[in-house]
């Protein structure tokens, strides 16, 4: 009969990994294998499982035996804990081997985003089974032969195999003085559980003894796992120099991630590690053995300090052998070595990078590529101009304002009935404080009799623009308002994006007001095509929120300056010919020494010229296939999605990385190029270091309710954002918290995988990183003469679940550094108009071309900017037709006039069929397409002149492209017909 048998004295069983695999999704991850030794109506059998999920008395299981497949109905459980399971149940192919799955689940939600429910306990033994059942004295007793795993990344031996109730009942006898117990452990045992301990740590006892091997060269990971049986304050650990005779490791070479390291941004930090009573922290520690380590034992201490608390010195023996290891051992992640990655400052320093040139200086006034901004007294900018032509094409001399005259930064003190008062002030001037050929930052103050305005501003080479504005209240005082005004040429804003505001035509007047809990808004760009200004309002407490599909979860944090508890507004309105921004922040009181920060980041647009030639000659190829089949196309860039056999896990692409680099090899050997996917925002549960970026916290993961796939949530288990999901690799991501030091070791990971592999460049699929990050790896992409490609995809992000953001707003600030965008999901290309185009999807006012997604795109919409679909993601859009056109035209060396330009040739006299034209001496290639709803008549306004062709002795053709029009001859005069949504090809010579 069932009843309760003491763990310790019940039956231990090995455990390992299938030698087959079953089908998980009908049956589990887990299994007993159980031997019937007698045939019969009746078995008995308890399982120690130890496992680590909880509650799994409201779990169900299955049990089928190993000739059969159907369930075994006849179960009867007992006794149901987290150690051990009882059951009797019917042996229905009589004495022999029987499989128990104890957490069969059912996968619910979408296929790329499923969520598992495990199944519940039913009742499905028969009543007359139950009644023999019951009349037995003791049914005969099976036995557990071992533990089985699907496989090796499910399996939870031997971190997860807790220790019983017992045994920690036994511990905490022996160790009721000690508020905390220590367990150091190999790199090669991540610590997993962070409210359990496994039965490892229960058999070997806590112990102040650490002993591991390294080789030269190598960085060295361990652990020590806390275990908190009183809340502890401020863990850390401190370390000795270690010593084989005269020869020394120094203490500085030996860290703990867990309590600090280098920001994203290259500055150093520490955090503070608490622990709660019951709960286990893994200190993760590192010995950054030096290449020249001179073979030997190296022996001295790591030190666990507490506050309030006594300290714990664990004797750390470190062996070094002769042997020497490249990159730290980087080669080998699996053994941990990588972590030193998280610290690093790779390509921190803000070298120039191609296209850009210097900043200059002359007097005031600070020049990069095509752009120019001049600041005033203030600090503030006075001046900003681009030199780009209207067409995009080239810098030219001829300078297009942005600003109308110079930003203004009032502080308004009122009295108590709420009228201005005037107080006189004096302005400092600019003081240069750092004069680089990347980097030129500057100070300016202004004063009153009651507060002072501290402006800090620096300049980028690309021209980025961050400002720290703090205002401090000398004494006690009541502003009516703190305000920025911003006044644009009616040129440099002819168009707005930004706020709730689609891309389009400017509205003449307009207001907003902050929304963070359900906005990702915070800023706006107003430009042309060739002069604009992107603006963002932060604050000291700006943290980077999540975006695509995971906004709500971690939104925008109002800043407290600016939006001063929702009463911050942005408006604008026209005045004459010029479009004055207004940022109010609203009243409030200040006492003496209070102060408030007013954070400002300009983008000042375009980044550089575009690159037509590029866009005609670099194809690419969007899915991983035979190279041979792809060069047949006529594509010349690979992109390597992930989910694919040589980069098969989402933005861990370092698994397949033999195979990577050999299909990278043939592509080259064919004169073709390779991306890889590989981006932050999520990360797949195949990254070797999951657990120990998963014991800092929430630094590297975000926050989340858990649920997801079933890995997930059986080795996870909570506090985790439940990302993409691969069926056919059971790859299962989470969700990256946003900026962290796992940006350090990405940067690390690029310089690798151009050093090792051979990667051109990379397929950013929606980021979640910043400009610096951006930075860092377009350096590492290009370094050495590598083409270092970028291209950035995204999904329309203009939906609630992203904050009604838009994309090209989201990633400005990483426009700089990309060779394309492909935009993209979710984006209509039917309904939008073209001013849409134009501005959320060609790329061209920020020196960008791009590619169409959604439904393969438009085709004679897209050809008006430049751009088709990509090759092969849609089967009704095939981009090859056009591709053929391009080289039979010779549009590589053509000049490109868009219809934005006021030198375009050709016109259709309407504003909703646009013309953009590709000039060559002696021919034109003409793209037209309408966005009017009717059917639309046109008859094309030719300038002969600017064409350099006469109209006397010109052809213009309708050529042949497959798919989108027939050959056909258009008479002189003759109008065109064009549908909506449809346009027509023409070439003339």
């Amino acid at each position: 009969m069932l009843g309760a048998l003491s763990v310790a004295h019940a039956q231990s069983a090995p455990r390992t990994v299938a030698s087959t695999p079953w089908d998980a999704e009908l049956l589990g991850n887990h299994r007993a294998v159980i031997r019937v030794t007698e045939g019969g109506r009746f078995a008995h059998v308890q399982v120690v499982w130890r496992r680590p999920d909880r509650h799994p008395e409201l779990k169900g299981v299955l049990l089928v035996s190993e000739t059969g497949s159907a369930a075994i109905a006849n179960v009867r459980r007992g006794v149901i804990t987290q150690d051990i399971g009882e059951f009797d149940f019917e042996p229905t192919a009589g004495a022999g081997r029987y499989y128990l799955y104890f957490l069969p689940f059912k996968s619910g939600g979408k296929s790329n985003y499923p969520n598992v429910t495990y199944l519940p306990v039913t009742a499905t033994a028969d009543s007359s089974w139950l009644a023999a059942l019951g009349r037995m004295a003791a049914p005969p007793n099976a036995i557990v032969e071992r533990f089985e795993s699907v496989d090796s990344l499910n399996s939870f031996e031997p971190m997860e195999v807790i220790a019983t109730g017992d045994e920690m009942a036994m511990l905490a006898r022996a160790n009721r003085a000690a508020p905390y117990l220590v367990f150091p452990e190999d790199r090669l045992h991540s610590i997993r559980m962070r409210d359990q301990l496994p039965q490892r740590w229960l058999e070997r006892g806590p112990t102040r003894v650490f002993a591991d091997t390294a080789r030269r060269g190598e960085f060295l990971a361990y652990q020590l796992g806390v275990y908190a049986q009183a809340p502890l304050t401020n863990v850390r650990v401190r370390f000795s120099d270690l010593r084989a005779g005269a020869h020394v490791i120094p203490a500085s070479r030996i860290t703990s991630i867990n309590t600090g390291g280098v920001t994203w941004e290259g500055k150093p930090f520490t955090t503070r590690v608490d622990v709660p009573a019951g709960m286990v922290q893994a200190m993760w520690c590192g010995v950054d053995v030096p290449e020249r380590a001179a073979p030997g034992t190296y022996v001295g201490n790591a030190t666990l300090v507490v506050d309030g608390q006594p300290s714990t010195t664990i004797a750390v023996s470190i062996t070094v052998r002769a042997t020497s290891v490249v990159a730290a051992g980087a080669n080998e992640p699996w053994k941990m070595t990588r972590l030193k990655w998280l610290n690093s400052t790779i390509a921190q320093r803000n070298d120039v990078i191609r296209p850009y040139t210097p900043i200059t200086i002359r007097g005031n006034t600070l020049g990069v590529l095509g752009r120019t901004l001049t600041l005033g007294a203030n600090g503030l900018p006075a001046g900003i101009a681009t030199y780009f032509t209207p067409e995009m094409t080239g810098i030219g001399t001829r300078a297009q304002p942005v600003l109308a005259s110079p930003m203004r930064f009032d502080v308004e003190a009122v009295d108590d009935t709420g009228a201005v008062r005037t107080l006189k002030t004096v302005t400092s001037g600019v003081r240069f404080t750092r004069r680089e050929p990347g980097t030129v930052s500057w100070v300016a103050t202004t004063t009153s009799a009651e507060w002072a305005l501290e402006v800090r501003g620096t300049l980028e080479f690309d021209g980025a623009a961050q400002y720290e504005m703090r205002l401090r209240a000398t004494k006690a005082l009541t502003l009516g308002d703190v305000r920025l005004t911003m006044p644009y040429t009616r040129v440099a804003s002819t168009y707005a994006m930004g706020l709730g505001l689609k891309g389009q035509k400017r509205p003449s007047t307009f207001g907003w007001n902050w929304n963070v809990a359900t906005k990702n808004q915070d800023g706006a760009w107003l430009g042309g095509v060739n002069a604009g200004l992107q603006f963002s309002l932060r604050a000291e407490n700006y943290v980077r929120p999540l975006n695509t599909n995971f906004y709500l979860q971690k939104p925008l944090l109002l800043p407290s300056s600016w939006g001063n508890g929702g009463q911050g507004r942005i408006t604008w309105r026209d005045k004459g010919d010029t479009t004055m921004v207004r940022i109010t922040s609203g009243q409030r009181q200040l006492a003496e020494g209070d102060s408030l920060r007013f954070d400002l980041h300009l983008l000042v647009t375009p980044f550089h010229a575009i690159d037509t030639d590029a866009q005609w000659s670099r194809r690419f190829f969007h899915k991983f296939a035979p190279l041979d089949s792809i060069q047949t196309t006529g594509a010349t860039v690979v992109n390597v999605h992930h989910a694919t056999p040589i980069n098969p896990y989402i933005n861990y692409p370092f698994i397949a990385h033999d195979t990577m680099k050999a299909y990278i090899d043939a592509a080259h050997r064919r004169g073709m190029q390779v991306k890889i996917y590989n981006t932050v925002r999520e990360l797949s549960n195949h990254a070797w270091e999951t657990y120990a970026l998963r014991s800092l916290g929430h630094e590297i993961y975000s926050p989340g309710k858990g649920g997801g796939y079933a890995w997930l949530q059986e080795h996870l288990r909570d506090d985790y954002i439940a990302a993409w999901f691969v069926p056919q690799l059971k790859d299962a991501a989470t969700i990256n918290s946003g900026m962290s030091r796992w940006h350090n070791y990405y940067a690390e990971g690029i310089n690798w995988l151009v050093q090792n592999v051979g990667i051109d460049g990379l397929y950013l699929d929606d980021v979640a990183f910043d400009r610096t990050t951006m930075k860092r790896v377009k350096r590492l992409l290009t370094q050495g003469g590598h083409p270092g490609i970028v291209d950035l995809h995204s999904a329309n992000q203009y939906n609630e679940r992203d904050g009604f953001q838009n994309s090209a707003m989201l990633y400005m600030e990483l426009f700089p550094y990309l060779d394309r965008l492909w935009f993209g999901e979710y984006f209509e290309y039917e309904k939008s108009p073209s001013d849409f185009f134009l501005t959320e999807v060609s790329g061209i006012p920020f020196g960008l071309m791009g590619e169409m997604l959604e439904g393969g795109g438009n085709p004679w919409r897209g050809m008006v900017y430049g751009m088709t679909n990509r090759m092969p993601w849609s089967d009704n859009a095939d981009p090859r037709p056009l591709w053929q056109l391009w080289d039979a035209f010779g549009m590589k060396g053509s000049t490109m006039l868009g219809y934005w330009s006021p030198k375009v040739p050709v016109h259709s006299g309407r504003d909703d069929v646009q013309a953009t034209v590709y000039q060559r001496a002696g021919r034109a290639l003409v793209a037209i397409a309408s966005w009017a709803p009717d059917t639309a008549r046109v008859r094309l306004v030719i300038d002969w002149k600017a064409l350099g062709l006469d109209a006397a002795r010109v052809t213009v053709t309708a050529p042949a492209i497959r798919g989108l029009q027939d050959a056909r001859t258009i008479a002189s005069g003759e109008p065109l017909t064009i549908a909506p949504g449809k346009g027509v090809i023409l070439v003339i010579k």
